[in-house]
């Protein structure tokens, strides 16, 4: 026991050394822009899912207008036919009135006339009701055609998560049972991978099997550069007690998702750009702390997939 305290000891004078208060805080600010540009493709998201629910409800209410558009242009139709019948049964009341007195015919032909300005008014209506219907249908269209092409750009989105997901799962294969697991949800594709995977006990310097398991997944990862690439590190709650370099469990997981961005970066066919590196700290557990095999799944790297918006958010632009 005397002589693991020692080799700590040792390790602690050694490392801290070796990382500034400048990299510490260049690394402080970058986690905090990265979690404000978390939350801003969460917000996204959100207002992404609020603009097609909107839609949906603009579509119902096109197709509540247009049905009860049509209800009307029907019963003008029928009013119509009805008034039409009317005059036809005046003009054969007129005819057989006709040979009869002057004054049944002037109150006939007065009747005639009443019923002729109704008749034209209600072709007049009627007219102005199918401009309107079409009108109506028109929009509905180009509503549902909108709301098609949204879904179908939605499901697009997903088939090529489901691809990559299939993908990774491929290149990581021999990991499998090793603390390594793969999901899609959301439309987001979410690799985590535990810390006995990748570090040893303190450390943020990535093991030969990590270092493999990382450049494989990076090789998928360059032939797909359209998406969005966030490293999270995670530890468990209790505190840290190595080096003196780090601060904390928040200094810890920020340099172990940092580690796994750097080697990333060796692929040069991955964009710098779509790569995020952000500490978590114990914030964001998964399991239970009171257990050992809870604390396990806690310290983990979690490489969170997203798929780039831009064509969804043009096409909710549009609607």
């Amino acid at each position: 026991m005397i002589k693991k305290s020692l080799t700590i000891l040792i390790l602690v004078v050694l490392i801290s050394s070796c990382v500034s208060p400048k990299v510490y805080k260049d690394l402080e600010n970058k986690y905090a822009d990265l979690k404000k540009e978390n939350r801003t493709l969460s917000d996204e998201n959100e207002d992404l899912l609020k603009s097609k629910n909107n839609t949906e409800n603009a579509f119902n209410k096109l197709q509540k207008l247009y049905d009860d558009a049509v209800s009307k242009r029907d019963k003008l139709q029928n009013d119509y036919t009805a008034t039409k019948n009317n005059l036809d049964n005046l003009k054969a009341s007129y005819d057989a009135l006709e040979k009869n007195s002057s004054s049944a015919l002037a109150a006939n032909t007065k009747k005639n006339r009443e019923l002729l300005a109704q008749l034209e008014a209600k072709e007049q209506a009627l007219a102005t009701e199918n401009s309107r219907l079409e009108q109506l249908k028109k929009e509905l269209d180009k509503r549902s055609n909108r709301v098609q092409e949204l879904e179908g750009l939605i499901a697009s989105k997903d088939a090529a998560m489901r691809k990559l997901k299939d993908a990774i799962s491929a290149a990581l294969t021999n990991f499998e049972g090793k603390g390594l697991t793969i999901e899609q949800r959301d439309g987001k594709v979410y690799i985590s991978m535990e810390n006995k995977l990748l570090f040893s006990s303190g450390s943020w310097a990535v093991g030969t099997e990590g270092r493999q398991a990382v450049k494989q997944l990076g090789n998928v990862l360059a032939e797909n550069p359209e998406i969005a690439v966030l490293i999270e590190g995670h530890t468990d709650n209790v505190p840290y007690g190595g080096s003196a370099q780090i601060k904390g469990n928040w200094d810890l997981s920020t340099k172990r998702a940092t580690a796994i961005v750097e080697i990333l970066r060796e692929n040069n066919n991955i964009k710098a750009g779509n790569l995020t590196a952000a500490g978590r700290g114990e914030f964001a557990p998964i399991a239970t702390n009171s257990t050992a095999e809870g604390k396990a799944k806690n310290r983990r790297i979690e490489v969170i997939l997203t798929p780039k918006l831009d064509e969804i958010t043009k096409l909710l632009n549009d609607i």
